[in-house]
């Protein structure tokens, strides 16, 4: 081998070696997806919940675990212990899928098993396609393959992420785990009704079992939880959407699919001894009530803590013997309901 070649692929070679050591080192060191440690001697800096979430589920056990979409994101963890008299974690996936929520949940159960855990169910994700692999998890973060750890330790991202995090910690930009991903907005009326992009009237009505399918599938997934981890108990709830996400539902013509999906719901939930179901979504006070909301279904933080005070003392809830009377009411409700009058500015 030519000596010149030599010495620069040993030179090439010790060059990675080196840049691959640096890397390593930084993000161990910083370890920004909490992987290792939460951070000591400053606050920790959150930037993506599907990276850092199962880092804050192993550094941080609780009793009682809060796991939802953003419709969570404005909770806290500190209500879960006010209001449970435990300590208490709240996790995020926005936007999430049963695929990943089981991710996390696995992770949850195999590190840390909580007692009591609270599921977020929105209704949008129950009656979707769930079938599509979204790709964003990122699985090393979340299997027991501890040979895995080499793609987060020598990975651009998280180098990334790892400077990101220095150079916002030294910015003031950290924040205590309890505020993690907390996104703050204007709540009200005037802001919900502008967020909304109501749809044109359809002439077309879905067929009412448009959505089981899916739904079967998502409730099949949750199913594995109660039944994998039977010492445990579950309290799920559907997130209390706004009137508004009933307007574009009677617009649509999915009102009676979606019926159909909750009321599915219903029935395959009370299979579980460990589960309770709760439908602050069919609250008429609380979600008429648009000065809680800056859009047709994102929530203030403070109607979530209302929202678990409630299920907690029992409220909301949903069973086999109450549901066909509870979604028939529901149904005369939503249908009759002066939607228009919500664009009158003297209401």
């Amino acid at each position: 081998m030519n000596k010149t070649y030599e010495r620069w692929v040993r030179g090439f070679l010790a060059a990675l070696l080196a840049a691959l050591a640096l890397c390593g080192g930084v993000v161990y060191t910083v370890d920004p997806c909490f992987h290792y440690r939460m951070p000591e001697g400053r606050l920790p800096v959150f930037f993506n919940e599907r990276y850092q979430t199962a880092g804050i589920i192993r550094q941080s056990p609780a009793e009682a675990v809060l796991v939802g979409s953003s419709m969570v994101s404005n909770y806290r963890g500190s209500w879960i212990e006010d209001i449970y008299g435990c300590p208490g974690l709240r996790v995020t996936i926005p936007d999430g899928h049963f695929s990943e929520f089981s991710q996390v949940m696995d992770l949850l159960f195999r590190e840390n098993p909580p007692k009591r855990v609270l599921f977020a169910l929105d209704l949008n994700a129950l009656v979707r396609d769930d079938g599509e692999d979204t790709r964003m998890m990122p699985d090393y973060l979340y299997n027991e393959n501890p040979l895995d750890d080499i793609k987060y330790l020598f990975n651009k991202d998280c180098m990334y992420y790892s400077v990101y995090a220095l150079l916002a910690g030294r910015r003031g930009g950290g924040q205590a785990l309890d505020e993690g991903f907390a996104w703050g907005t204007v709540w009200g009326r005037a802001w919900a009704l502008e967020n909304y992009q109501r749809p044109p009237q359809s002439d077309a009505t879905l067929a009412g079992d448009a959505y089981l399918e899916d739904a079967g599938r998502n409730l099949t997934a949750m199913g594995k939880w109660f039944l994998e981890h039977p010492d445990t108990a579950f309290d799920v709830y559907l997130s209390p959407y706004s009137i508004l996400a009933w307007d574009k539902a009677m617009r649509q013509g999915d009102l009676d699919a979606r019926l159909a999906a909750v009321k599915l719901a219903c029935e395959t939930l009370a299979d579980y001894e460990n589960v309770r179901f709760f439908a602050p979504l069919l609250d008429r006070e609380l979600i008429t009530d648009l000065d809680n909301y800056c859009d047709q279904v994102h929530h203030s933080g403070e109607t979530g803590r209302l929202v678990l005070s409630r299920i907690a003392a029992g409220d909301f809830r949903l069973t086999a013997e109450n549901a066909e009377k509870t979604l028939a009411q529901w149904r005369e409700f939503v249908v009759h309901y002066d939607y228009e009058s919500l664009w009158d500015e003297t209401a």
